[in-house]
This record gives structure tokens, C-alpha cells and sequence, in this order.
């Protein structure tokens, strides 16, 4: 199976969502553990937003990082002259390319918008600059058109060409029909990339579907982050990469807590508990069932194992825990406890977590523990 190569967007796409402001420090920070994590390449902002953004991104390329910097931009000639003033020397030029994007933002034809396109990477490609391209709307563009643009802008030079889901438009099956056709009608040294928005919870399936059928690179965002309700998060599809496709990929996955925190703090957001991967839930159980299997065999309940990316399991106690995991609980503690005294203060736990409708604090438990054991020695 190949290997899964990154061009991360967290610090453009995903300062986008909604009330996200990175700083300059964090965006230094952000990069660093970008690289040190093994993504390849980072698109790491808008030179077009102004002077403080244009500065921000020189400030980055002076790090002299090894992850390949690009930034953004419209298929705007002057947005290419602020980009390279940036000291990025890649540029990544975007266009609509669906009809209703076309006409609706910018009142062009398909060949109006192909014309506009091609003059601005061509203007790139003048400045000495790599030039990737990015099709906007792809997956509601007419797919004739997609093959008369991919191959128009390869007799100019450019290779690597962004396929955007940008609304949302693709189950994973039309993504993997789309990018197979879209692939099938251009030159084979063509690096497809594949950028995925979260509108219906599919981001992360629509990219691992896209790699699958022919793509080269995954567009994500550290935690999913991103406009509306995000993106493909770069720790699922690393993760599922490699243990759901038995892919490679140069990603450090016992580093992606650390940068997903770090991002979610930088953010301002909440990203929910229950996260995959990242999230404090992730890899939390309170299940009797559950935790049962996993205290006689891990297996039994994970697909990978935590350590993977420097998490571990965490049994709590609520409704549906059972008595082995109170025992465990309290073992953990160093504290020992029979089965009927166990039975009694599961009653205990189940009580508390309905009315409470939370988790059983291990202090709370050990009180109660106590009071077991104090009342059993009243009554000898």
C-alpha cells in the first residue's frame, strides 16, 4: 500500500472556523510541531489578507523548517506578487470551477475562468515560483472540464492539482469514482490532492476514499478544525490510514496529542470530549462489558492500541459499569475489596450516576469504601 503524504492546512483553512485568530507566536509554535510531527508540506496562509498576514508567513519561512511551506491564493496576479514577497516560493492558485461557483462569485464562463487561472500560474511560474492549482467546487464541476483544465495547465508546467470537496457534495463512493475518472483522463506523473469539508461527518471517509482511488495528498487540519464544521482532522486519517488501509505514512503518531492540543488551546474552540484520537473520551470506558474484555485481553475492545499515540485506556465508573471494575479501580489504588463489598458499592455507583448523570469520582468511591468497611467492623 502506498504512503499517505500531508499538506496541512491548520494554519490557513483552519484559522478560517469560525472566531479562530492564531497569534504570530502560536503560528510559529503550530508550524514547529507541524514539522516535527512529519507533515510534508503546510499551506500556511493568505498572503492577499494584508501586511500583518504577509509578515506572519515571512516569519515562518525564516524558521527554515524541512516541511515544504505554501500559501494560498486567488487566481489574482496581484496575489501572486504578495505571495512571493512573502519568501514562500510556493504559491497555490485557486479557482471555482463549477459553474454555479463561476458564474454565482465571479459572473465567468468555464473558458472565462480557465483563461483567468492560467495567466496567474503562468505569472507565478514568470516569478520563478512552484505553482500548484486549486480547483474549488471540484466535486460539482462538470468532469470535462476538470480533464481540459488539468491538462491545460500540465502543458504549462504545473503537477500538482487540488480536488476540493468544498460543500460537501461526495460520499465517499463518488469520491473514489470521481478521482479514478478524473486521474484515468491526465498524465500519469499528475499528484492529485484531495481537500474535504465536514458538512455531513464525512471529511475524514471522502479523503481516505479519494487516496485510495489514485491520490496522492490529503489536505487536512490538526483536530478537523476549519469553516462551517471543518475538515478532514489529520490525526483520523493518519491514523485510519494506517490501520483501516495498512498504509504508510511519515507521521509521528505519538506526537498528535501534543499538536492537537496545542492547536485546539490556540483556537479557542472546543472540539468535544469524545474527538477521535485527541478528544479526553477517546480512549475512556465505563461499560462493564467493556471493561471486562479489556482487562483480560486489550484486544477484545481496541483496534490499536492507545500507546501508539501516548494515550492509554481510562476505566470510569457510572451506570453501566460493573463489578470488576470497581475492584479494578480500587486495586489501582492499592486497595483491596471482596465481591460482595464490590457489589455493594456498584449499587452505590449506579445511584450516584443517575441522579448526578456523571462519572463517579475515585475519591467518592474510596470514601465509600471506607464506610463499607467502617460499618462492617460495627457490626462484629
Amino acid at each position: 500500500m502506498k504512503s499517505l503524504k500531508l499538506c496541512d492546512t491548520t494554519l490557513r483553512d483552519g484559522e478560517q472556523a469560525a472566531g479562530v485568530s492564531f497569534t504570530r507566536a502560536e503560528k510559529l509554535e503550530i508550524a514547529k510541531l507541524l514539522s516535527e510531527c512529519g507533515v510534508e508540506q503546510a499551506e500556511v496562509g493568505i498572503p492577499a489578507m494584508g501586511k500583518r498576514e504577509q509578515e506572519d508567513i515571512a516569519a515562518i519561512a525564516e524558521l527554515g523548517l524541512p516541511m515544504k511551506l505554501t500559501t494560498w491564493n486567488r487566481s489574482v496576479l496581484g496575489d501572486i506578487d504578495k505571495a512571493r514577497s512573502t519568501g514562500v516560493n510556493w504559491s497555490h492558485v485557486s479557482i471555482p470551477v463549477s459553474e454555479i461557483q463561476l458564474q454565482g462569485k465571479l459572473g465567468l464562463t468555464p473558458a472565462e475562468g480557465l483563461n483567468k487561472l492560467l495567466r496567474a500560474a503562468e505569472h507565478g511560474l514568470r516569478l520563478g515560483m512552484t505553482v500548484s492549482v486549486g480547483m474549488e467546487d471540484s466535486s460539482r464541476a462538470n468532469m470535462h472540464f476538470l480533464v481540459e483544465l488539468v491538462n491545460s495547465l500540465y502543458k504549462e508546467g504545473i503537477r500538482w492539482f487540488r480536488y476540493a470537496d468544498t460543500v460537501s457534495a461526495h460520499h465517499p463512493g463518488q469520491m473514489a469514482e470521481r478521482v479514478s475518472t478524473l486521474l484515468g483522463a491526465v498524465p500519469a506523473d499528475v499528484e492529485l490532492e484531495v481537500h474535504c469539508h465536514n458538512d455531513f461527518g464525512l471529511a475524514c471517509a471522502n479523503t481516505l476514499s479519494g487516496i485510495a482511488a489514485g491520490a496522492v495528498w490529503a489536505s487536512t487540519t490538526v483536530a478537523g478544525i476549519g469553516e462551517r464544521t471543518g475538515n478532514a482532522a489529520m490525526e483520523e486519517v493518519a491514523m485510519a490510514w494506517r490501520h483501516l488501509y495498512g498504509g504508510e505514512s511519515g507521521v509521528r503518531m505519538e506526537l498528535l496529542k501534543g499538536l492537537a492540543d496545542k492547536v485546539i488551546a490556540a483556537s479557542g474552540r472546543s472540539v468535544g470530549d469524545a474527538k477521535p484520537i485527541v478528544g479526553q473520551l477517546a480512549f475512556t470506558h465505563e461499560s462493564g462489558i467493556h471493561v471486562d474484555g479489556l482487562m483480560k485481553q486489550k484486544s477484545t475492545y481496541q483496534t490499536f492500541d492507545p500507546a501508539e499515540v501516548r494515550r492509554t485506556h481510562r476505566f470510569v465508573l457510572g451506570k453501566h459499569s460493573g463489578s470488576n471494575g470497581v475492584i479494578h479501580v480500587l486495586e489501582q489504588r492499592g486497595l483491596e475489596v471482596n465481591a460482595d463489598t464490590a457489589g455493594r458499592l456498584l449499587e452505590r455507583v449506579r445511584v450516584y450516576a443517575e441522579a448526578r448523570k456523571d462519572t463517579v469520582p475515585e475519591y467518592l468511591l474510596v470514601q465509600w469504601l471506607m464506610e463499607e468497611q467502617q460499618r462492617a467492623q460495627n457490626a462484629v
